[in-house]
């Protein structure tokens, strides 16, 4: 009797001892389980902040450059305007200057076309005329103007244009402007009328 009732503490102890230890386990596992649960929320609540903060540091950025951009693109296209504004001012008083000093001179050309009605005497209205055009001419060679002198000069293609061929009345003159059809003009160094001449071939 009192071995079956040792027997049964021993096994009361053991079964104690089995619960305690599978309670342990089981403890262990929650807590293995909950510190897991732990760190995923912490990693799921520390990955929206991270993603957040760099989103708006981007879209900060981004922001940042298109006003930039912006920015850029009105002063350019203000400057375009402006020298688009400063070309066209520019071509309606290019010739201001020029027309202006052709004015006395168109003067003069209403004085000897009044001259005309009243005088018979050709000598002083050729002389008028030769005065008047002398007077033209020195207001253009002002502004830059200059005749071409083409006459037994090498024929040049880059000042002249050669209408004919004639042959040459001298060996000399192959090869040379033998007469001018029409003359040339440079307006500060550059051609803006090629000379009309006859070559000698």
């Amino acid at each position: 009797m009192f071995g079956k009732k040792k027997n049964q503490e021993a096994k009361e102890r053991e079964m104690d001892t089995n619960k305690e230890t599978t309670d342990e386990a089981l403890n262990e596992t929650q807590q293995t389980e909950l510190t897991g649960e732990h760190a995923e929320q912490a990693q799921a609540t520390a990955q929206p902040t991270e993603e957040p903060a760099a989103e708006e540091k981007l879209k900060q950025e981004n922001a940042a450059l298109n006003d930039k951009y912006l920015r850029l693109y009105a002063e350019f296209d203000n400057y375009k305007r402006r020298t688009q504004k400063e070309r066209v001012e520019l071509l309606q008083t290019a010739g201001k200057d020029v027309i202006v000093s052709l004015l006395t001179v168109l003067d003069d050309f209403d004085r000897a076309l009044k001259a005309t009605e009243t005088s018979d005497d050709i000598k002083s209205l050729r002389e008028g005329i030769i005065l008047v055009h002398q007077k033209l001419k020195t207001a253009l060679s002002q502004k830059g103007l200059k005749e071409m002198e083409s006459i037994n000069k090498e024929f040049d293609t880059d000042f002249h244009e050669a209408i004919t061929n004639i042959p040459a009345p001298s060996p000399e003159l192959k090869g040379k402007v033998i007469d001018e059809v029409e003359k040339g003009y440079t307006l500060n160094d550059n051609v803006i009328r090629f000379a009309k001449v006859v070559v000698g071939a």
